[in-house]
């Protein structure tokens, strides 16, 4: 495969031959900017690109329009202000996002082309598949990179034919969507004046309610379609020897949920292998957007839904690293079938984990900075890859190595501080501290070697009020066992990074 050649001046990129600008808001490292090219939710076989496909075969052309080709890097206005974030939204924040310039942004959602496919108006409907980028937590379901399906359906109202109404047309067009034998919980109405509202200065409750129930059935296809080929991938799995698929009828619930650009707004959840999984967000898309779009005579519904989350589940995929492993005992597993069955995938190996602690003081001119936060989602779907628990590190597997003990941490004497970053920090100015930077620094020294970051001691001391923090890093590799003079040595540089970046001391 090709690698693309990411070009940099002191003030300017070239990636894949589009130039940009760069300024003090510049944070998008080159591990992150060289894997634009692999798109791979459009490889060949690979298992990204075969849920793409699953999904988009029930949303049939001329009606749905699929855009699977749309370049990641994109302007602030399209990625946020078209969306109607707020101007001091969390999701804006370079500890969340990456930034080439301070109007323009990798793409943190597909909703990002929302607003420009809309004022196309080249369909009634349409589905928008791409890599997104984030910055984000290390562990076995989160990536830097990941993929998302956005999609939507809409009606003119001037279109509707004399007559008829709005409301009656979506009915019409509701018939045309297959019957299913799900079994789903809904027991909520279509919109509530406090906890899910009618946009009632727009929309007719006969016409949200007619989107409404067009929606729900829509992505009740897509559930039965994605289990239907989770459940025979798992019944051929039980004949060679793994454990049987459940009997249980399938079942789906909706829930009423918030969105920054749908009302109402739900989350479809599944019951798959004895718990509840949600799926996708969904909801009647607010007018505003479509407004704004140039095109406010249509009404009409949107859904985003993580391509790795379904992935990882119809696959049975249990690391989110694997789907970027160019190795063929994993690549070679998968393969696109006319009729649409899928092969769960298959370990080919079990490397041991090496666990490190980093443990440090943080400067007391950045304590608030660094405190871990529960930040609001901002974006349009749920995160595209939970729903499996990673691995605790706590509870990794024991290993007769050197590299699986935790206690081998990063220290001031196995880390010694740079000449340009003394432990006299006070006369240093550092940035503020974020776990992010943590993340984001692990991921640009051990790249993929890193299964996760895990924050497990916060705690201030009693007299002086200084802040510490400590945290285990799993290294794993998953084509090979580490060794321990590697596992150190990678260690050692996030540490002296560390202490040269924040101006924390290590402990």
């Amino acid at each position: 495969m090709a690698r693309v050649r990411v070009e940099a001046t002191s003030t300017q990129i070239t990636v894949e031959g589009k130039t940009y600008d760069t300024d003090e808001w510049m944070n998008a490292p080159s591990s992150i900017l060289s894997s634009i090219p692999r798109r791979l939710h459009l490889q060949p076989d690979h298992p990204i690109t075969i849920t793409r496909k699953l999904i988009e075969s029930r949303f049939p052309a001329p009606t749905y329009q699929k855009h699977n080709t749309l370049f990641p890097i994109v302007s602030v206005a399209q990625n946020f202000d078209s969306l109607g974030f707020p101007t001091d939204h969390v999701g804006r924040s370079r500890n969340d996002t990456y930034y080439i310039n301070k109007s323009t942004v990798l793409r943190t959602h597909t909703s990002a082309h929302q607003a420009d496919t809309f004022r196309a108006n080249t369909s009634e409907g349409f589905l928008i598949s791409a890599d997104v980028y984030r910055r984000d937590a290390i562990d076995r379901s989160h990536y830097p990179i990941f993929h998302q399906m956005e999609g939507a359906r809409t009606w003119s109202r001037s279109a509707v034919p004399e007559g008829t109404t709005l409301a009656r047309q979506v009915w019409d067009d509701l018939k045309t969507i297959p019957k299913h034998d799900l079994v789903v919980e809904d027991p909520n109405p279509s919109f509530h004046p406090d906890r899910n509202p009618l946009q009632s200065d727009r929309h007719s409750p006969e016409e949200a309610e007619a989107v409404a129930t067009h929606l729900k059935r829509s992505l009740e296809d897509v559930v039965v379609t994605i289990f239907s080929a989770a459940r025979a991938a798992a019944a051929a799995a039980a004949r060679g020897g793994f454990s049987a698929p459940t009997s249980e009828p399938l079942k789906v619930r909706w829930v009423e949920a918030y969105f920054p650009f749908t009302s109402p707004s739900w989350e479809l959840e599944v019951f798959w292998q004895n718990d509840w999984l949600e799926v996708l967000g969904c909801g009647v898309v607010q007018q505003r957007l479509l407004d704004s779009a140039g095109v406010p005579d249509r009404v009409g519904w949107a859904f985003g839904i993580g391509l790795e989350r379904i992935a990882m589940l119809l696959f049975e995929i249990p690391d989110i690293r694997l789907f970027w492993s160019r190795d063929p005992r994993f690549l070679d597993q998968f393969r696109e079938r006319v009729d649409g069955k899928i092969t769960r995938f298959k370990e080919f190996s079990k490397y041991p984990p090496a666990p490190r602690d980093v443990a440090f003081w943080l400067p007391k001119s950045t304590a608030a900075a660094s405190t871990p936060d529960s930040r609001n989602e901002p974006h349009s779907a749920p995160n595209p890859a939970g729903g499996l628990a990673p691995e605790s590190a706590s509870n990794a597997p024991a290993s007769s190595t050197t590299t699986n003990s935790p206690s081998a941490s990063v220290s001031s004497t196995s880390a010694p501080p740079p000449s340009t970053a003394s432990s006299s920090t006070a006369a240093t100015t550092h940035p503020p501290f974020h776990e992010n930077d943590l993340t984001e620094l692990v991921r640009a020294t051990a790249g993929d070697l890193a299964e996760s970051v895990t924050l497990i001691d916060a705690f201030a001391h009693p007299k002086t009020g200084r802040q510490s923090r400590c945290y285990r890093i799993v290294y794993r590799s998953l084509e090979r066992t580490l060794t321990s003079e590697e596992v150190a040595g990678l260690h050692e540089r996030i540490g002296r990074e560390l202490v040269a970046r924040w101006g924390v001391e290590l402990r």
